[in-house]
Formats: structure tokens, C-alpha cells, sequence
């Protein structure tokens, strides 16, 4: 961890709390800072803000009050999913308060090389592909997950030593808030349209995606999905040498797919089909890995042990069990169109596809291809449900089901499945009618399969 003085006495506001929010006041308050906390919870419900404060870190909840911005604060660092047209927020840019998220705070400090991931999707898989990678390097130095996976970035810099790698997954709503974060790789999986309603167009979700290159350097790298014009376009914004990679074979200056084999600058690394997880976008995501994986010296044995090896990250496409000839697929972290569109592709048996969720005013007509095709019943919950159920019937499904969640909707994709069958929870949407987050949903899911199949008894 970097020796940073610029907290010391300095009076630090941390909006919102959660896992980034917490390890981001403990480390501010480690760095000598007066540190601030709020959060909108309030105090007896807030077990978080009630460990700060025993720590000696100042805790304000129930609310937002706008009378902190009275107070000198020299930054805010805020939780990456609260809006800037939040008043503490808009109010602090107003008054020329910088407003960071942890992961700027955590490449403060942070002693290794940072290796960032973004995308609209494959950016957790990606994430953890390039992490084991890179940990089959024989030379010293460990790679380590952190980000939007799951895992603070803040912790992780501070553990991680100047020979470590920091293998970071960043969403957009936390690249709008950093300033001189600078990975030496960056990585964009690819960009659909997603989380417009935060940020308010394509355009300014583009942008934001765009952030992570915008403190490269030409000694740095940029590695960019190359199967649409449209990115192609963007790489030229990068000022690092781009690297591409594509399933489609469109570039062989990278990492590329042809004939059914993978290449990295004419090096053949594998078969496709020898990765174990399924589908053509986790041969996307292991494309994008193999590039950041060849760049730092990885030998190709040990990219081929990982791709042959590694069976799907938790809420991602994940293998759950097979039961009586039905295998059940956990794909919870599929909250837009585009990722259940490529869930699908990824099976060629039938698909009892459970599906719902918030809705965030667009319909689903766009899902109505890839249902027609892999989809022989749907079943559909939370809010979007009729919306949802609209659209498989302009795919053509005969059999859809209403259910009231997830769980509920288990026992009746059983019933209506046969042996061969794939059943597979990928929502299309996110979770927050209903659930905390898309993992509590998918770990629902998954009990309900294990109460189904009678494993939970079993343990």
C-alpha cells in the first residue's frame, strides 16, 4: 500500500454505505482523515454504520440531510449506484467538492499494476478468467480479483504488494467517478445499451465506459472486443496500443476465433470447444482474457488449464445439477436483454427459461428472436411479467406460465420439462422488485432446486 498523505486532517464525506462505502471510510480513517459517513438506513437497522461508529468514524443516517454540505469537506467519495442528480451529490459538484468512487480511492494507494474490465456484459467471467490466468505465472506476484465482482477495491490495494496485480471489474456507474485511475490493460467486453435510465442516453453510458482508457498511455494497452463497427470506432479515442479481439475473426492483430479454433497473433492457443463453460459469448469472454493473459506473459498451457478447467462464476450462466435428465442453470446476473439473448444461444437442448423482474419501462420485443429459437416454455414473475409474457407470444411459445417468483417458479418448470431439457433462471431484468440483488435472487433459485431435487434435506 502507497504512502498517501493527502487525507491527513482532511474532512471526507462517504455517501452511502455497503461493502465499498465501509471499506472506504475504514480506509480513509486509516490514512488520518475526519471521516464522515451517511447513509439513508437508518441507525438500528444499519449494522454497518453501527460498526463505524464503535470504530471512532462519525455515522449520520436516516437520510440525506443537505445541511452537511455546510461543512468543508475536501472530497466526497460516493457509493457507486447513487445518482448525481442526488442534492449531496449535485450540491458538492456545485460547490467544486471533488466526488470520487472507492476504486479511484483504492488506485490511490494501490502498489501493483492495475488490469481494468468493463462491458455491458462477460465483465465478471472476464475478471476471473484474467485473474486465474494470470496466477499460473511462474514468476512472483499474485493476481487478485476486486471491483464490481464483489470484492472492494479499496481492501484489495491495500493488501496487494507492488509486484501484484489488481484485476479490476468496473461498472459504469464507477468509472463516472474517478480521476487519475490508470490501468495499464483495460479491457471492454463489449457495449449494448443497458442503465439508461441512470444515465439518462447510449451516449452517456458510451462515455462512461469509455473512462476507463482515458488515463492510458501509449506504453499501456487496450484490449477491445473488434465484432462491431461501432467499437472499432471507439478504440481510436484510446491513446494505448489497442489489441482486439474477435470471435467473428475480424482482426488477427489480437486475439481471435477461426474455424472453430482460438488464436492469439497466430499462435494457436485451443479449440473452442474445448472451453467447459458453454455459449458463444464465454468465447467472447475467453478471447478477451487470452489477449490480457499473452500481453503479461502467460504461457498458452496454462490458459488452456484454466479455459479447459474453469466451470462459470456464481449467478453467471453457472452450472447448478443435473436431475433426472434436466440440467438447471443459475444465470441471475442476467438482468438485460442482451444477456439472456446470449444465455440462450449458448444451449442447443430446449429451455424452460424462468424470466422477470423491475421494470424499467422497455418491453421485450427484441428477446422474441432468441425465445422463438431456444424456448419451449416460459415461465415469468415480478413486474415484467406480462410484458415478458407478450413477448413469447410473438415468438410464437404456446406454453407460458405466471408465477410469483423464482422459487415459486422451480417446482413449475419442473412439471412442465422433460428429460433433455434445460432449465435456466435468466431474468432479462434486474432484481430489485423483489430481491436485495440479483445474487440473493440466484442463491433463491438455487435452494429452490436443491429443495426440488431433495439435496437440501440431504445436507
Amino acid at each position: 500500500m502507497k504512502s498517501v498523505e493527502q487525507y491527513r486532517n482532511q474532512k471526507v464525506l462517504v455517501l452511502g454505505l455497503a461493502k465499498s462505502g465501509v471499506n472506504a471510510a475504514r480506509l480513509l480513517h486509516k490514512l488520518g482523515a475526519f471521516v464522515t459517513v451517511n447513509d439513508k438506513k437508518d441507525f438500528d437497522q444499519n449494522p454497518d454504520a453501527q460498526e463505524l461508529l464503535s470504530d471512532g468514524i462519525k455515522v449520520i443516517t436516516g437520510g440525506h440531510p443537505l445541511s452537511l454540505l455546510d461543512e468543508d469537506f475536501k472530497v466526497v467519495v460516493k457509493n457507486p449506484g447513487i445518482p448525481y442528480s442526488n442534492p449531496i451529490v449535485s450540491g458538492a459538484i456545485q460547490k467544486h467538492i471533488p466526488v470520487i468512487t472507492e476504486v479511484e480511492l483504492a488506485a490511490q494507494i494501490l502498489e501493483g499494476e492495475l488490469i481494468g474490465v468493463t462491458g455491458t456484459n462477460g465483465k465478471t467471467t472476464t475478471t476471473t478468467l484474467i485473474t486465474m490466468m494470470l496466477n499460473q505465472r511462474s514468476q512472483a506476484g499474485k493476481a487478485y480479483v476486486a471491483g464490481n465482482i464483489g470484492v472492494p477495491a479499496s481492501a484489495v490495494a491495500q493488501k496487494a504488494g507492488a509486484n501484484d496485480t489488481m484485476v479490476t471489474e468496473l461498472s459504469s456507474f464507477m468509472l463516472c467517478g474517478i480521476d487519475q485511475l490508470h490501468p495499464h490493460i483495460a479491457v471492454i467486453t463489449n457495449i449494448y445499451s443497458t442503465h439508461l435510465d441512470w444515465h439518462g442516453n447510449r451516449e452517456n453510458y458510451v462515455k462512461a465506459k469509455m473512462r476507463i482508457t482515458m488515463n492510458q498511455t501509449a506504453d499501456d494497452y487496450f484490449v477491445i472486443n473488434w465484432d462491431s463497427q461501432e467499437w472499432r470506432d471507439l478504440s481510436q479515442q484510446s491513446r494505448a496500443q489497442v489489441v482486439p479481439f474477435s470471435r467473428q475473426g475480424n482482426s488477427t492483430d489480437g486475439a481471435y476465433e477461426r474455424d472453430g479454433q482460438l488464436y492469439f497473433r497466430d499462435e494457436y492457443i485451443m479449440d473452442a470447444k474445448e472451453i467447459k463453460i458453454p455459449g458463444e459469448h464465454n468465447v467472447e469472454n475467453a478471447l478477451a482474457a487470452i489477449a490480457v493473459a499473452k500481453l503479461q506473459g502467460v504461457p498458452t498451457n496454462g490458459i488452456v488449464e484454466v479455459l479447459k478447467s474453469f466451470s462459470g462464476v456464481r449467478h453467471r450462466t453457472q452450472y447448478v445439477e443435473t436431475y433426472e435428465g434436466r440440467q438447471f442453470y443459475n444465470d441471475s446476473k442476467a438482468t438485460n436483454i442482451v444477456s439472456t439473448e446470449m444465455a440462450l444461444r449458448g444451449f442447443d437442448h430446449p429451455v424452460v427459461l424462468l424470466a422477470g423482474g423491475l421494470d424499467r419501462g422497455n418491453t421485450f420485443e427484441k428477446l422474441a428472436p432468441a425465445l422463438k429459437k431456444h424456448v419451449k416454455t416460459l415461465i415469468v414473475f415480478g413486474e415484467t411479467a406480462q410484458k415478458l409474457a407478450d413477448a413469447g407470444k410473438l415468438a410464437g411459445i404456446e406454453d407460458i406460465e405466471f408465477t410469483k417468483n423464482c422459487e415459486t417458479a422451480v417446482p413449475l418448470a419442473w412439471k412442465q420439462s422433460a428429460a433433455g431439457d434445460i432449465i435456466m433462471l435468466s431474468p432479462a431484468c434486474a432484481s430489485w422488485d423483489q430481491y436485495p440483488n440479483f445474487e440473493v435472487r440466484g442463491d433463491r433459485y438455487i435452494k429452490a432446486v436443491e429443495q426440488l431435487t431433495g439435496k437440501a434435506e440431504e445436507n
